[in-house]
């Protein structure tokens, strides 16, 4: 009775009265301060004020109604269809909204839609996936900014692909430690042509030069990141730099001689197909005839496969021992064996070329730890 009574009030009641009533409707609703039979009549009420005249009145409803659960579907989904200020009031808080209601509404919403729903606190990875998909850079910044945000890798990825070449997404892309290792690459190589393609830079330094530059810039990070990603993410790492031209016998190398043998494995396996056990059998205990025609099958040439194999051996040694310095012994004792060959290819002079960089910056490296620790012990 006292619901019929309401409903006939609501209809010559000022704005003001009824904005008021609507929100001790919903509150008392919630807060369940009422029997079955009145429980239901209220759900009536709410209904009926769906169609109030004055958006004022819809949003008071909202804002008392948005973070209970138990309120029924078909309220909640009418007030995501109001107004902006009513919609955003149930989109950002109500549980009763499921995955395939926000995916609907982010695809069907405006920019403000989406940014609403990727600020939910409740952010599954289905509803990340699409704003990842269809979102522009002001949602995706919410959406990486949302600490209760949960990706796949798939959905980093596809960020990375969409939105890399923006260096806003590019940077909380950098930030994050689950960013898979194959992704995280691919934003390398976006740093190194956006500043390759920065005028200034072209033109102090030349564009050849800063090509150079930003090869090798590449090559170190990917070797960097070969030594600290997780064992799984190495297999995606190798197919990625396959896959984009990467995987060149100078950055074999460069993994070699940093003694990043995982990657080794993984990246021997991808080129020539042998299996993965096969390669680290290979690799750690085969002879040097074994190791030279494993590199081979992976495409690297006869000239250059003896190389290979010598590093692999060096490194077995130095592993085995417990040495430090292990990329230092390696690259140097390479380095001084070409360096002694009157034969040297011109394939060979050319990785002659890496080791001897690679062996002067392992060089300065160990002097700035030695410095390092000398002043610690002056202090």
């Amino acid at each position: 009775m006292i619901i019929q009574a309401f409903l006939r009030w609501v209809e010559t009641a000022k704005t003001g009265d009824r904005v008021r009533a609507a929100s001790a409707l919903g509150r008392a609703y919630v807060t369940a301060e009422m029997n079955s039979l009145d429980h239901h009549a209220a759900e009536m009420a709410m209904t009926f004020l769906l169609d109030d005249p004055s958006p004022k009145v819809r949003l008071a409803l909202a804002e008392a109604v948005a973070d209970c659960n138990r309120i029924p579907r078909s309220i909640i989904l009418s007030l995501a269809e109001d107004q902006p200020e009513t919609a955003y009031t149930v989109i950002s808080r109500s549980p009763v909204l499921n995955d395939m209601d926000l995916v609907d509404l982010a695809a069907r919403g405006t920019v403000e839609t989406r940014a609403v729903i990727a600020a939910r606190r409740a952010m599954s990875p289905p509803v990340a996936a699409a704003i990842a998909e269809i979102g522009g850079e002001e949602e995706v910044l919410i959406l990486l900014e949302n600490e209760h945000a949960r990706f796949s890798c798939r959905t980093l990825k596809r960020l990375s692909d969409r939105l890399g070449h923006l260096w806003s997404i590019r940077n909380r892309l950098l930030e994050r430690d689950d960013l898979p290792a194959d992704a995280r690459h691919a934003l390398v190589e976006k740093v190194g042509a956006a500043l390759s393609s920065f005028g200034l830079v072209q033109a102090a330094i030349g564009g050849r030069r800063v090509e150079r530059i930003t090869r090798e810039a590449c090559d170190r990070a990917a070797v960097d990141m070969a030594g600290a990603v997780h064992a799984d993410q190495i297999p995606l790492l190798v197919e990625h730099l396959r896959a984009t031209g990467r995987l060149t016998p100078a950055l074999l190398l460069h993994t070699l001689c940093s003694g990043r043998i995982d990657f080794v494995a993984a990246a021997i396996a991808n080129l020539s197909g042998v299996t993965d056990k096969r390669v680290r059998s290979i690799l750690s205990d085969g002879r040097i005839h074994a190791i030279r025609a494993l590199f081979e099958s992976a495409g690297l040439g006869r000239d250059v496969s003896p190389l290979f194999a010598e590093a692999m051996l060096i490194w077995r040694k130095e592993n085995r021992s417990g040495s430090p310095g292990v990329t230092a012994t390696i690259s140097s004792v390479l380095l001084s064996k070409l360096r002694g060959r009157a034969d040297a290819s011109q394939a060979s002079g050319g990785l002659a070329d890496i080791i001897e960089k690679l062996s002067i910056a392992e060089q300065r490296q160990t002097a700035r730890d030695y410095a390092l620790l000398a002043s610690g012990e002056a202090a």
